[in-house]
This record gives structure tokens, C-alpha cells and sequence, in this order.
């Protein structure tokens, strides 16, 4: 596995393989309903490439494949950390996370804080993170939880 950063003929790439592990997820912790209003079909490329060239995410890469995308804000904010299904409990997620965070440590980030989702709250929590409230986000009559989370980094 590499660590990249975004070039934009990933673009597509990185949009499906959002789509598809939302799409991954089992139905019992998010429906297909919730699923189909987090990661409309078919995927906005128009605005996922506007999106990556706005984040310049760090991508995992395997066999010339996009396996993960972690996006790191200079406030220390993850926006997205996705792996792709066939990518999945291989260490993609962590070798992304411990790229931003040796990237913040070197920055001198105070803090870094995500907005997880029920999948990856135990990912975060088993990283240090706290959480600091429940959300529920109201899309198109649904209703998604996440939870605000952050980790006070020690520089």
C-alpha cells in the first residue's frame, strides 16, 4: 500500500468508491433509504471533482487502485475517511489516519475532530477520540445519526 496524494484522474474513482461502501454498509445499522439519501444514485461526479480539487484527500493505494481517501482540513478537521469494500479490515483506514495524523503532529494541530458515522465511531474511539455530541442530520424526511468527535493532540 502507498500513501498519494489526490490527482484529479482519480476523480471518479474516489466518487464510486464512496458510493460504494456507503452502499456496503449493512441495512441493519443504516437503511437502504438512509443509504440512497448519504450516496444518491448515480454519484455526482460534477460535484465530487469539484470537492477533491476543494480537499486534496490522501489516497490509498493498492495495485494501481484507489483502496481508501482520507480528507484532512487545516483546522485538523476529517471530513471523509472511506475504503472501498474490497479493500475493507486490510489496515487501509489506519494507514490513511496515522499519514494525517503524523501530518497534523507536524503542523502543530491542537485538535483533530471528525464527524463519525455509526460504522466508524469504534474506529475513532479505539484512536483516542472522544465523543462530544450525538447529531441527527434530517435529509429528505430521514433521519442519519453521527457523532461530533475529537482528540486533543499533544505536540
Amino acid at each position: 500500500m502507498e500513501i498519494q496524494n489526490y490527482t484529479q484522474d482519480r476523480a471518479i474513482e474516489i466518487a464510486d468508491l464512496y458510493y460504494k461502501s456507503v452502499h456496503s454498509i449493512d441495512s441493519s445499522v443504516y437503511t437502504q433509504e438512509q443509504k440512497k439519501v448519504w450516496a444518491p444514485t448515480p454519484p455526482n461526479y460534477a460535484f465530487w471533482a469539484q470537492r477533491l480539487i476543494d480537499k486534496k484527500p490522501y489516497l490509498a493505494i493498492i495495485d494501481s487502485q484507489v483502496a481508501g481517501f482520507i480528507e484532512l482540513d487545516v483546522d485538523g478537521h476529517i471530513d471523509c475517511t472511506y475504503t472501498h469494500p474490497n479493500y475493507q479490515r486490510q489496515g487501509v483506514a489506519s494507514a490513511l489516519y496515522e499519514h494525517v495524523l503524523s501530518i497534523a503532529r507536524s503542523r502543530k494541530f491542537p485538535r483533530l475532530y471528525v464527524e463519525a458515522s455509526l460504522v466508524a465511531l469504534p474506529f475513532f474511539e479505539k484512536r483516542g477520540f472522544v465523543i462530544v455530541k450525538k447529531n441527527e442530520i434530517h435529509r429528505q424526511g430521514l433521519t442519519l445519526i453521527n457523532f461530533d468527535m475529537e482528540m486533543l493532540l499533544s505536540n
